[in-house]
């Protein structure tokens, strides 16, 4: 009931509250007509008038000026690609697997099975140390994967953009499960030497969905510091956080995540406008963390035998549809147009006032959006926002087409699958993008972006020297023999 009312106010105060305020000024304009006319044709008053008319039109500009939203510009962007000496296949995978000899038969079979459902393809990436047999898992070892995978993001997102380092005013790192001490921030601030007076944070236990709340923190940022540029880095690091151990529930990570980073330049300069690629116009967050099965789907723990993994829950999927619905009830009213918006409402209203048993209306955001970036989190949660939204294969294209080549890399899919879209050249002046994440806790994350320019497919992505030979076909199931 009260995301009934919530959505019947936003209704009133979008629609009928300025309807009701220009029938109000036209009634009172038909009133005084008459005694203001009969006014101007005083010299003095029409003399005074003037001056006062003046002096509150530039003192509404100024206050206009001071108190108008800062705009957020996203001026590029970079992702991480590892050597290929990183590669990993399926079929070294589960030998790993075998040869560690702490899984058991069934469990090496589980986790095979896993692996060839799971859409994810031949050439992703693992980190060296654990790669190794045995694995080296260190906390250097660690820290140097964070390394390779953040220095090697932001020293490209840097050539692309010439800017210099000592220029970022604000810093915003964003990795789950790896919060050392000093922090990665701090290690981003130590190589580049950044000044004194960066404004720095860094974001830990988030889950898939922090990039988006380190986009969310910088632009509030960038809304009380004027004239500043933030660098946003997200990644996840894998050296100490596999699972060894014999939890089912805690296995399926081993399958699907993958070495992978982003960095991100943001400005609210607006002399930056001509050459940003986007515009920031919506950041909606959505956190279901007060209810129990939402908080525990996806937990960090020891199991019986003590080794540290993440489980997942059984109701994982029913989770993320709540979360999904709770978000697009705050951003569908934003950008979505009237017509879809009406046929909400009315569903909506003979659900929740009328208590007819129909179905509720699912919002066609195809009109809303031309390009949609689905965190590439599995298979299994893409089939269903596939489902769920309506969307299409060309849609959904960029989301397992990232998942396929690269994995999941938690945080920073999102922007392999922007790259994606913009290395195929689909990325026109006025596109709208939307970008949705789940993370643990749990939380549904969306971020809407409109592009300032056509985007030309001739930048150093980590997609263009491959770029023609996707998209491919994934099979439901792809064998592997071992």
């Amino acid at each position: 009931m009260p995301k009934f009312v919530k959505l019947g106010y936003h209704y009133f105060m979008s629609y009928l509250m300025p309807l009701s305020l220009v029938l109000l000024i036209g009634h009172l304009w038909t009133l005084f007509r008459g005694d203001s006319q009969e006014m101007w044709s005083r010299p003095l008053t029409k003399f005074h008038t003037i001056v006062f008319c003046s002096a509150l039109s530039a003192c509404a500009a100024i206050i206009y000026l001071m108190v108008r939203p800062r705009p957020v510009y996203l001026i590029n962007f970079s992702c991480y690609k590892p050597d290929d000496s990183c590669k990993f296949s399926h079929e070294a995978f589960v030998q790993r697997s075998i040869v560690l000899g702490t899984f058991t038969k069934e469990n090496v079979a589980f986790q095979k099975k896993i692996l060839e459902r799971s859409g994810v393809g031949q050439s992703t990436y693992f980190p060296e140390a654990v790669a190794r047999l045995p694995p080296d898992l260190r906390i250097v070892e660690a820290r140097k994967e964070a390394e390779m995978v953040i220095f090697g993001a932001v020293e490209d997102l840097l050539a692309k953009t010439q800017l210099k380092a000592k220029d970022i005013d604000i810093l915003v790192a964003n990795c789950s499960l790896f919060s050392p001490t000093p922090s990665l921030s701090t290690m981003i601030i130590n190589h580049y030497k950044l000044r004194e007076d960066v404004i720095s944070y860094n974001l830990s236990g988030m889950g898939c969905s922090a990039g988006l709340i380190s986009m969310d923190l910088a632009k509030h940022l960038l809304k009380v510091h004027p004239n500043s540029y933030a660098l946003v880095v997200s990644t996840e690091n894998l050296t100490l956080n596999g699972y060894y151990g014999n939890n089912r529930s805690m296995l399926v990570t081993n399958c699907l995540f993958r070495v992978g980073g982003a960095a991100i330049l943001l400005s609210n300069r607006r002399s930056d406008c001509s050459r940003a690629k986007y515009k920031l116009t919506h950041a909606i967050r959505t956190h279901n963390g007060a209810d129990d099965n939402s908080y525990s789907c996806v937990l960090q723990g020891e199991d019986d035998a003590g080794k540290v993994g993440v489980a997942l829950s059984k109701d994982l999927m029913s989770v993320a549809g709540e979360a999904l619905k709770a978000n697009i009830m705050t951003l569908g009213p934003k950008v979505l147009p009237i017509s879809e918006q009406l046929l909400f409402l009315v569903t909506l209203v003979r659900r929740k006032l009328f208590k007819m048993k129909i179905s509720g209306y699912v919002p066609d955001f195809k009109l809303a959006f031309e390009h949609f970036c689905i965190h590439a989190g599995g298979r299994a949660i893409l089939d269903e926002l596939e489902k769920s939204l309506g969307l299409t294969g060309w849609h959904m294209e960029p989301s397992r087409m990232t998942l396929y080549r690269f994995g999941n890399t938690s945080s920073s899919s999102l922007w392999y699958e922007l790259a994606y879209s913009e290395a195929k050249g689909r990325i026109k002046k006025g596109d709208r993008v939307w970008q949705i994440a789940f993370g643990s806790g749990f939380k549904c994350n969306s971020v809407v972006w409109r592009a300032l320019r056509t985007i030309k497919p001739t930048e150093n992505y980590p997609w263009l020297d491959e770029i023609d030979d996707f998209p491919v076909d994934v099979p439901k199931v792809t064998p592997i023999n071992v």
